[in-house]
């Protein structure tokens, strides 16, 4: 997630801690569990439905 991207067909628009933001699904990488230090809250039913259509969108074909 990020607070500095722009709208596009593969990023979701979120909102956490009274900030907007978008999910950037094209920049996606890997991340140890080791530098997961503490969770900063869960996204919405709607947000998380959008980001699984759009992912699979994203790897169909």
């Amino acid at each position: 997630m990020t607070s500095k991207g722009f709208a596009a067909p593969f990023r979701v628009p979120v909102t956490h801690a009274g900030k907007r933001g978008v999910i950037v699904l094209d920049q996606m990488r890997a991340v140890d569990k080791v530098r997961l230090v503490k969770r900063l809250g869960s996204v919405s039913a709607k947000t998380l439905t959008a980001t699984l259509a759009t992912l699979q969108e994203l790897f169909s074909e």
